[in-house]
């Protein structure tokens, strides 16, 4: 038996926030300086009271529609997201009930960002080849801005919002091949929300800022910027090679590198040090930025409505954790 992506969708919120928009905030920043390194021009965020699990239902809802399937098919619910509806129960259950899948649909939630639509592909694969399910809902979403403080103007610019609703099943019309992952939680602290959970429970009220300049407290999204790219630079052309050995390919097999959208800086150095051509290596972060767990498969389904002739894609998502994951997907 083997596991296939059978289907993609994407939702992106209706209200959008340019740089233009930014600019007017921080009317002594050099907004557009900004904006040329990132690679984004304006970003998708979800509107007052908008969660991520009601954009991961608007992405499931469209899902089915464009590709009529049948909800009584759907046998279990993974939900990807580090901003749940409450602490407990998992969104996912909520999620069961909304889009009324079957009571014996299993579900549940784990806490990962942009390593997690790859994390989840591999989660949905062994419960197929396990034999335990035929066809798995894997849904990724976040409302990453609700964590980040409004004079944050560095990651206010970087981070978008967005939810992706991927079916994997027995069949479809790409093979799910072998993964490669890795962890190094020495990194923790470098990409962090800290209060509101069990170790740090109550606001703490530290704002301050880093040595690099960034925002930092404990109550708010905080990340490293320098060490989060050097970890990059250090992790992804390792995966790279682990990926390509598991599978048993070489690098020029790959007829495309849709790897996490983190930016247009980061994605250019990436492609610079793994020496890969640029016309096989996905780029676009421009109209939605780096929306976290949902960058992979948005930007796997624009590339392949642009190319019907790609046959081997490496797909590789980096980021909090700090985690890495990367596997082949081979299209009919």
């Amino acid at each position: 038996m083997k596991a296939y992506i059978k289907a993609i969708s994407y939702y992106l919120p209706k209200r959008i926030v340019t740089n233009e928009e930014i600019q007017n905030e921080f009317p002594s920043e050099n907004i557009e300086k900004i904006a040329k390194s990132l690679g984004i021009c304006e970003r998708h965020i979800s509107d007052d009271g908008e969660t991520a699990k009601d954009m991961a239902v608007n992405a499931a809802k469209q899902l089915f529609k464009d590709n009529k399937i049948d909800t009584n098919d759907i046998d279990f619910v993974l939900f990807c997201t580090q901003s749940p509806d409450y602490h407990l129960p998992s969104t996912a259950c909520i999620i069961q009930k909304e889009l009324n899948l079957p009571t014996t649909c299993g579900s549940f939630d784990y806490d990962l960002g942009c390593s997690g639509f790859v994390y989840g592909l591999s989660i949905a694969k062994g419960y197929i080849l396990g034999g335990m399910c035929k066809n798995i809902l894997l849904l990724t979403g976040d409302t990453i801005q609700m964590y980040i403080n409004k004079k944050d103007k560095g990651n206010r610019m970087l981070f978008g919002e967005a939810a992706s609703a991927t079916l994997v099943s027995t069949d479809g019309f790409a093979e799910i091949c072998d993964f490669s992952f890795g962890t190094d939680g020495s990194g923790a602290q470098n990409i962090i929300v800290e209060s509101g959970c069990a170790r740090k429970q109550k606001i703490v009220g530290d704002l301050g800022i880093d040595e690099s300049g960034a925002f930092q407290s404990s109550d708010f999204f905080y990340m490293n910027g320098s060490e989060v790219f050097s970890f990059t630079l250090d992790k992804v052309p390792v995966l790279v090679n682990n990926v390509l050995v598991k599978n048993e390919l070489n690098v020029n097999d790959i007829d495309e590198f849709v790897f996490h959208q983190a930016n247009k800086f980061t994605l250019n150095s990436i492609r610079k040090i793994c020496g890969f051509d640029k016309i096989k290596f996905y780029n676009d972060v421009t109209d939605v930025g780096n929306t976290t767990s949902s960058t992979i498969p948005i930007a796997l389904k624009r590339f392949l409505e642009k190319d019907k002739t790609a046959k081997i894609i490496m797909l590789a998502g980096f980021g909090i954790g700090l985690s890495w994951a990367g596997c082949i997907i081979k299209l009919n």
